[in-house]
This record gives structure tokens, sequence and C-alpha cells, in this order.
């Protein structure tokens, strides 16, 4: 695609504030790709050959254990680069997760040569990455701290609320990949909620009822909500 303009500089303003000589390589050298629903950017253990800047969509990054369980580490959306591959980039080291894609994607990639070499001369570029790269290390040790330190319950509740509306459309088992836990777990913890009275659950549909219950329950961190 050419980039006369580089339009897409007005996704990331930042880098309106680049080198001439910056702007001048990403002209040569960035190409922009699109991706359709379901198809894997990256699997854990490949080699990371490219900075990536979202334009649109979004995907999944995600860990499967030895046992086929699957934890959700975070979502890429428009406006946003991935933490894995930066710090792959940056520790020269291969993926230690995979993305799948769930809306289509439409993404920026700056192969890696190019990456190396405005980390070194471009100061406008190195501060956006490593302050991009900063936040999300912030957002992953928030993961962990749910994980190490909070009832599933609570992270449940938090789960639920998230969604941001009263009916959801999830299985039990898309909610154990995203909490990264069992399917039973879920279902017997979601059986809870609902003779508690917080939620109703119908064919393939939650509908939260007490939502003031559900962030109290969240807000506890604890199992005796």
């Amino acid at each position: 695609m050419e980039l006369n303009e580089i339009a897409w500089f007005s996704s990331f303003p930042e880098f309106e504030e680049l080198e001439t000589e910056s702007k001048a390589l990403l002209k040569q050298h960035v190409r922009i790709v699109k991706a359709p629903p379901g198809v894997i950017g990256y699997r854990e253990g490949d080699k990371c050959g490219a900075y990536v800047m979202r334009l649109k969509g979004q995907s999944r990054v995600f860990k499967v254990s030895v046992t086929g369980r699957e934890i959700v580490l975070y979502r890429v959306g428009a406006g946003e680069t991935c933490v894995i591959t930066t710090t792959c980039l940056l520790g020269n080291s291969q993926y230690p997760a995979s993305t799948i894609v769930e809306e289509e994607v439409e993404d920026v990639i700056i192969p890696e040569p190019i990456f190396q070499r405005l980390m070194i001369d471009s100061p406008v570029f190195r501060k956006y990455v490593m302050k991009n790269y900063g936040a999300l290390i912030s957002d992953l040790i928030l993961l962990l701290d749910e994980v190490a330190f909070q009832s599933l319950d609570a992270r449940l509740a938090k789960f639920l609320l998230d969604i941001g509306n009263n009916s959801i459309v999830r299985t039990h088992q898309q909610i154990a990949d995203e909490l990264g836990t069992a399917r039973e777990v879920v279902s017997r913890q979601l059986k809870r909620l609902e003779q508690k009275g917080f939620i109703t659950m119908g064919r393939g549909e939650i509908l939260l009822l007490q939502r003031g219950e559900l962030l109290k329950l969240a807000n506890s961190g604890t199992a005796n909500a």
C-alpha cells in the first residue's frame, strides 16, 4: 500500500513528531496488512520479525498449558501495540504465547531491522515504544495479581460486569478460557451466583440480575459474598 501521506499517523498522534528521516524510513519500509477473524497472528515458539501497530480490529493473546488449558493474557485493539511482540524484539527471543484474530484487523507492520534502527536513531520512536511497553507491562502485572491473589468468584463477577451489558452470550468454556480455569469450575461458580439470585442462566446466555451485588463480590476478592 502506498503511504504518500502516511495517513495511519492519525491513529498514533505521537508519530507526528517523528524526525524527517524517521518518517521517510517508515514510508519506505512499512506495509499495512489485514486479517479476518480466526487467523493466527503468531504461535508460541515463533520468531518475531516485525513490530505491529493496530489500526482496526482486535486480537486475543493467550497462553496454553501442557494440559491444554488456555488463559487469556490480554487483547490488542485499535491504537495499541503488543507487549509480547515488543518484548521479543527487544530481547531477541521467541514468542512465549500465541495470538488469534477476533475481529478483522488492519495492522501497520514495521520490519524488525527498521524497528531496531529506529530504536537507536529516533528518540521520538524510542519514547513511544518504551512508554507503551511500560503501560502494557503494568496491565500484565494486574492480571498476575488477579490470578494469584483474587478468588475465582470475585474474578468471575468482575469478568461478567466488564462485558458491559446485562445479557451475556458466552459458553462456560469461553469464560473458563478467559479466567484460566476449567469449565467445570466456572459452571459451579455460575450456579452459586444463580442460587444467590445475582444472575440467571439460559441456553447459551447469562442474565445479570443484581449488578450491585456482583460489584460487591468483585471488589471483595473473597468467596464469602
